[in-house]
């Protein structure tokens, strides 16, 4: 049997969802992606000589405003106190890419996904706005959840 559309009311038409009666619980999410580039780029990163400046430093910083940011940005989505949200980005020199992971974590009636999901994309995102300037082939890859813990489904591991 084909499962409900939760953000969706008995007309078809598009609700919060009532989280009213779910138990509190300890959640968390983390989601990762990558930006690929050409290798000059990569390097101009490392050494700090992008025009706009410091591209990680940045990236990290917008990724964190943007978790705490969406319910601003996806429709339906609940406005959560956030416990934690931790943005990571390492530069992976034989790919050619910075990988960015980030983990949000929270005490709540719902899950933290989305705010993951958009602190990677966001990250990603500024790293792109930084760079094109001298690379415009660079390309936003394999945004995704990996793993989300907390609530009555528990633990769901993709990586």
């Amino acid at each position: 049997m084909a499962k409900k559309l939760s953000h969706l009311d008995e007309k078809g038409k598009p609700k919060m969802v009532d989280v009213s009666g779910k138990a509190d619980t300890l959640r968390e999410a983390v989601a990762k992606g990558e930006v690929k580039m050409k290798a000059v780029t990569l390097a101009l990163i490392k050494g700090g000589e992008i025009a706009k400046g410091d591209v990680l430093t940045v990236a990290q910083l917008a990724g964190v405003m943007a978790a705490k940011q969406t319910p601003h940005l996806i429709p339906l989505c609940h406005p959560l106190l956030l416990n934690e949200i931790r943005v990571e980005l390492e530069m992976d020199q034989k790919r050619n890419v910075v990988l960015i992971t980030a983990t949000v974590k929270n005490t709540g009636k719902t899950g933290v996904e989305m705010e993951a999901l958009t602190a990677v994309s966001v990250a990603a995102l500024t790293i792109y706005d930084m760079c094109k300037a001298v690379d415009r082939a660079m390309r936003i890859e394999s945004i995704r959840l990996i793993k989300k813990s907390g609530g009555k489904s528990g633990t769901f591991i993709l990586e």
